[in-house]
């Protein structure tokens, strides 16, 4: 342990190129509800929860999508209840023809029961929801690297 203690993630920022769009995808899609919104003209952002616990925070002020080739966030992942769940949101993100990195369910590794779904955002930021059991037999897109690491 450090000299600061154990840390946690507390939430998560992302910056969006429109507020209104990302609030619709987390938010519809997703299931995120608004807790907090700042709706000043030039400092649009957006508190999104679940059950009034902070998760993630929507920042008006990108200009450009997503770039992966830039040091940042490589992709932000949530865990579900359950393989069921996960395929649920996989249905629910189909319907809304969002852009998926593979083909259904995909285990984490070669072998491993946790395994997920892998998509963007409307900004092209990378996504993954998962599951940390049920995954088993499910295919692994690479067999030299994890799955969340190159897509």
């Amino acid at each position: 342990m450090s000299a600061i203690g154990t840390l946690r993630t507390g939430h998560i920022g992302l910056n969006v190129t429109d507020l209104e769009r990302s609030l619709a995808f987390y938010g519809d899609v997703l299931g995120f509800q608004v807790i907090g919104e700042g709706k000043e003209e030039g400092r649009r952002y957006a508190f999104l929860g679940q059950d009034g616990q902070l998760v993630l925070t929507l920042w008006q002020q990108a200009e450009q999508p997503y770039d992966s080739a830039r040091a940042g966030l490589h992709h932000l992942a949530f865990e579900a209840e359950s393989i069921d769940r996960v395929r649920s949101a996989e249905a629910a993100l189909k319907a809304r023809n969002v852009s998926f990195a593979y083909e259904g369910v995909v285990a984490h590794r070669e072998g491993a029961a946790s395994g997920g779904i892998f998509f963007h955002d409307p900004d092209g930021t990378r996504l993954e929801i998962y599951a940390p059991q049920g995954a088993e037999g499910a295919a692994a897109p690479s067999e030299s690297a994890p799955t969340c690491g190159f897509f």
